[in-house]
């Protein structure tokens, strides 16, 4: 193992600081340094860069690195400065949040090796002297990872909390059910892991010369699993949304209780394709207290002031065409039974919102012939309309549009990508975006809790298949929702991305896409995409 190299520059980081003021010379960490602080951040860089680095940091009361949550000096929530002279780092934050952030912004300054599990060289570690103060620029700083479609090991949906946390990203967004799997096991209710959890095997590509696996899928999250997650998201200072899908793409709940659907004597399957399956809920009060009995649970789990309903992609045919369902529809008083979709979305959201909690649903709520209760957030990924849209009738809203923000959209256009579908979504095309649409009034912005990255995993069914489609593009997103756009610049943050973060990914263990195109491990020969 080799010493220390010179420390990095003070601008290296990802995402780019409010303010960098760089100085001269460095602090050098070694098995002399101390710790102290009122802070849990003060254990965390403790435990995880300690670690990394080989190091005890040991608590002193005259420590060498010191965290101090100070909000009457720092004023904006999530917000910290970092100060680093040759003989000490400071460290000021506004809450909790800010202070695990400058401890993120130091483990980045401290070089790849510091994101390693086990250190692989000696000291000692040398930091760049110099300031920074940093906020985010918004509060939503989201990332969406369908669990549904391919189910993830437990210990790969903690591997990406780090991740997400390492670049002050705060929602990790969990689509926990939808047609083609139930992910999180609810007690007296076992059918919808027993049965829902599991496919007969899945639809491999996109498109009419789409193929099968020929290979059974699933898995499912224990109460136990789904608290592990929620306790190690909430150390690296990120909450957990999640989702339950309905009243459509609920086909996995109807294979697993038939009296769930509209046609309650027969017996579906997990749906094995992919895109929008015509089978959803029945309107029945029993469907009703079956979900609300499924989100009290969810409640129990997570305790993230917001929780998803779904609600997008809700197809009315079965409803149109049951006399069970128009008799429902107008003995609700319902003009026609396309708006059983509003009707039950408002059922459900007035449980969460009775229970303290705020829904968040994505945009076909605005068309679901139901004004939304109060409180209500409006996730708008058609396109950004429909955030402007929410904004303007009094709703809060989480943009996420798919032409800019869906990183499983394809990275170029070349026939080398792997299972190409949707648009080109390239590294600077994600870094371009503004979560606040520049013709919507300012009265609207205020309204935009933020942005939020999708990773859809119909045709990502590996971890690796994960890494290649979030990364780095999911780098850049992390600059767009928390650098101002003053200090936003795509030549710039291509220049840090390519001479330090990757380098970081790299020791971590990401397996991104390079910049230059996949490697031939990474591509997919012979697996149909649906180009758009």
């Amino acid at each position: 193992m080799s010493s220390n190299a010179s420390p990095l520059p003070l601008d290296s980081v990802i995402p780019r600081p409010t303010v960098v003021r760089p100085g001269r010379g460095s602090f050098v960490l070694d098995g002399d340094t101390t710790l102290a602080g009122d802070s849990a951040a003060c254990d965390w860089f403790r435990r995880h860069v300690g670690a990394a680095v080989g190091l005890p940091l040991r608590e002193s009361e005259h420590a060498d690195i010191t965290f101090l949550i100070a909000p009457e000096e720092i004023d904006a929530p999530e917000g910290y400065r970092l100060d680093i002279t040759e003989h000490e780092i400071r460290i000021r934050a506004h809450d909790e949040d800010g202070a695990h952030y400058a401890a993120q912004t130091l483990r980045q300054l401290l070089g790849a090796d510091a994101w390693r599990a086990a250190p692989t060289r000696r000291g000692p570690w040398r930091l760049p002297c110099g300031e920074i103060e940093d906020r985010p620029r918004f509060s939503w700083r989201g990332c969406h990872l369908d669990l549904a479609r391919h189910f993830m090991p437990k210990r790969e949906v903690l591997r990406f909390v780090e991740l997400l946390a390492a670049h002050k990203l705060n929602v990790l967004h969990l689509h926990l059910t939808d047609d083609q799997g139930w992910r999180i096991e609810v007690p007296g209710l076992p059918r919808l892991t027993e049965v829902g959890a599991w496919r007969k095997d899945s639809q491999l590509g996109a498109g009419p010369e789409a193929g099968r696996t020929e290979r059974p899928h699933g898995g499912y999250y224990t109460g136990a699993d789904l608290a592990e997650i929620v306790s190690y998201a909430a150390e690296h200072r990120i909450t957990v949304v999640p989702e339950i899908d309905v009243p459509g793409h609920c086909q996995a709940a109807i294979a697993s209780y038939p009296e769930l659907g509209n046609e309650p004597h027969r017996q579906l399957d997990v749906w094995t394709g992919w895109g929008i399956s015509e089978h959803v809920l029945n309107v029945e009060e029993s469907t009703v207290e079956f979900f609300c009995r499924v989100f009290d649970h969810v409640l129990s789990v997570f305790p993230s002031p917001v929780i998803c309903v779904g609600g997008d992609e809700v197809p009315t045919d079965e409803w149109e065409r049951s006399p069970r369902c128009v008799r429902r529809s107008r003995q609700l008083g319902l003009s026609e039974p396309a708006k059983l979709h509003g009707w039950f979305l408002r059922r459900i959201i007035e449980h969460l919102h009775a229970s303290g909690r705020r829904a968040i649903g994505w945009d076909e709520m605005l068309d679901s012939g139901e004004s939304l209760p109060a409180g209500s957030i409006v996730a708008s990924w058609r396109d950004e309309q429909g955030g402007v849209r929410a904004a303007r009738a009094g709703y809060d809203t989480v943009m996420c549009p798919e032409q800019r923000v869906y990183l499983d959209h394809r990275q170029a256009a070349g026939s080398e990508e792997p299972v190409p579908v949707g648009f080109v979504n390239t590294l600077e095309d994600v870094y371009a975006y503004d979560p606040v649409p520049a013709e919507s009034p300012s009265a609207l912005s205020r309204r935009v809790l933020g942005a939020q990255a999708q990773v859809w995993t119909e045709h990502l069914d590996s971890p690796s298949r994960v890494d290649y489609a979030a990364f780095p593009r999911l780098c850049a997103f992390a600059e767009v929702a928390w650098s101002s756009t003053a200090v936003r610049d795509f030549s710039d943050f291509r220049t840090r991305l390519t001479t330090e973060h990757l380098a970081r990914l790299t020791a971590f263990g990401v397996q991104f896409r390079p910049l230059q195109g996949p490697l031939p491990w990474q591509r997919r020969p012979g697996v149909p995409g649906k180009p758009r």
